[in-house]
């Protein structure tokens, strides 16, 4: 396939180029037919403009990290990495400028450098670009205090799927491009009743599934529904960010719980309280901590942990805080707190929330980590029965697995186990989907908190959202793009997709050219999502050479 003539980037697409493409770091794996790295936005402009002349699919990318299947496909993939600039702020600025192919941190190292955090911080904000949290509505641990990633985009560089570039900016008139005045159209037909029955699920704090009417409905502004889209109704190719003040001084607290209820309430309190972070390490996860060798400071009957964290200008503030909340997980039933009031106690306190990550790296090689449940959350009182019920659901079929998450707003990650040495593996994991589908829908939640919908979840979409909903989210695609070339099956599925299909880990698939494959493996195992995977791809190929 020969690229745009005007084309100034990296376009390629053998075998070992596409393949190195061809996973991200969700379950799934997918060969595209090629491989573009524009060079800067205008390369972009150019790309999306062939793309359409010739009806090709194109798959927008930041570092592939994400987790849904969003960023692999059938088609062009557009790696945004190069798109990387970061306009250093002036003291007191508010706001900072980059392009999608930025790392979050950063960008936060600059804002810091002024006085101020880009507060969105998902766990791979070392190695996340700031275009893909934008595109899927990213959040994190401290989206307890500061929300998620579509509150803090003031206005995004956008090229449509025909080719034409406008930015959409926040308190502006949405820009004059015939994508954006189809949607304009159609949503006159639609938003009236967008307003009376919006497309939420009630009761829960945190969502990046389906698009963001009901947000665009309340705020009036494009950027809002835009934020979310997983690449489906343009590519981002610049954003604005805005910053928060950056409180100084932080403490932390740990408490142990005997009943997950129990651990429920005291969430509840330190919401109440204005904790900033508050995460719950169920027993799966301190079993798998344990059997690690990792150093457990709580009870072995705990049901629950939950890790805590306040904000605060000054060390009188934070203590008073931390006092409260101490109140609080000793009212609710916690059998043994810890505080961590400096921050070499605090660093080695959250220490225990990334314990088991090593320890899942060397379990049984058979046993495959597919983390295909990994992002449902339900209203916060409904989050006992939520980690109940999925407890229960891996029993019933077998599988081990490990739950964690974000307690303060409810959202569950979960780590299942497969062994994909059974002949029955796939039957036992769609079938575990589709427990866990049931009980979310059965407790009003989401399957997508943070993650988005991708190829992963696009299938569940009729399970979870209401068809009125849905009609809305297809007419919203349509109005973007007509032909169904940005990042096709994303977001909304295509006919006969199901959830889980072309699974890496799958015994039966092709092997990848060796170079990708090695190059492949040091991204998984040493979380290289940052480095350039053609520049991987190139060290695999000069190793296997010197080998030979």
């Amino acid at each position: 396939m020969l690229p745009p003539k005007a084309f100034r980037g990296v376009f390629r697409d053998d075998a070992s180029a596409c393949a190195v493409y061809s996973e991200a770091a969700g379950i799934a794996q997918i060969i595209p037919r090629a491989v573009a790295i524009p060079a800067d936005a205008d390369d972009v402009v150019t790309l999306v403009a062939w793309a359409a002349a010739a009806n090709l699919p194109l798959i927008p990318r930041g570092s592939g990290s994400s987790m849904a299947g969003g960023a692999i496909g059938d088609g062009i993939v557009v790696d945004l990495s190069l798109l990387n600039a970061i306009e250093n702020p002036v003291p007191g600025a508010t706001t900072i400028r980059c392009g999608p192919g930025a790392l979050r941190n950063a960008v936060d190292v600059a804002a810091r450098a002024v006085g101020r955090t880009f507060p969105v911080d998902p766990s791979s904000g070392a190695y996340c670009t700031v275009g893909g949290m934008a595109s899927t509505n990213s959040a994190g641990a401290h989206t307890l205090r500061y929300g998620a990633m579509r509150q803090w985009i003031d206005a995004i560089d956008c090229v449509f799927a025909d080719g034409s570039r406008a930015e959409v900016r926040r308190g502006a008139p949405p820009p004059h491009v015939e994508p954006v005045q189809r949607l304009l159209a159609a949503a006159a037909d639609f938003m009236p009743a967008e307003r009376t029955h919006p497309s939420v699920h009630a009761g829960v704090r945190k969502e990046s599934s389906g698009y963001g009417l009901a947000s665009y409905a309340a705020s009036g502004e494009l950027v809002d529904l835009l934020a979310g889209s997983e690449g489906t109704l343009v590519l981002m190719v610049g954003l604005e960010l805005r910053l928060a003040p950056l409180l100084p001084v932080t403490a932390s607290i740990m408490g142990a719980f005997d009943s997950l209820d129990g651990a429920v309430v005291a969430a509840g309190l330190a919401f109440d309280a204005g904790a900033s972070a508050c995460e719950l390490l169920d027993r799966t996860f301190l079993d798998v901590a344990r059997r690690g060798g990792a150093t457990v400071p709580v009870p072995a009957q705990a049901e629950a942990v939950l890790l805590a964290e306040v904000e605060a200008e000054c060390r009188e503030d934070s203590a008073i805080l931390i006092a409260a909340l101490e109140r609080g997980f000793r009212t609710a039933g916690a059998s043994e707190v810890t505080l961590a009031l400096d921050s070499a106690t605090e660093h080695a306190m959250w220490e225990l929330r990334h314990a088991p990550s090593p320890i899942l790296s060397r379990l049984d090689p058979s046993l495959k980590s597919m983390q295909f449940i990994e992002d449902g959350c339900v209203p916060p009182p409904r989050l006992a029965e939520y980690v109940r019920g999925v407890r229960a659901a891996l029993d019933t079929h077998g599988i081990r697995g490990v739950i964690f998450g974000h307690a303060g707003d409810a959202h569950v990650h979960v780590n299942p186990f497969v062994d994909v040495r059974r002949a029955n593996w796939r039957e036992q994991v769609n079938a575990l989907l589709c427990d866990v589908t049931a009980l979310t829908v059965q407790l009003g939640g989401t399957v997508s908190g943070e993650h988005g919908d991708g190829r992963l979840r696009a299938p569940l979409m009729p399970s979870v959202w209401a068809a009125e909903s849905l009609g809305r989210f297809a007419a919203v695609k349509r109005a973007f793009d007509p032909q169904g070339i940005l990042n096709p099956g994303a977001k909304i599925a295509l006919p006969g997709a199901h959830a889980v299909e072309h699974v890496k880990y799958d015994p039966s698939l092709p092997p990848l050219p060796p170079a990708a494959r090695e190059a492949l493996a040091v991204v998984e195992t040493e979380r290289a999502y940052d480095r350039p995977r053609l520049d991987l791809l190139a060290e695999a190929e000069a190793r296997l050479a010197r080998t030979e």
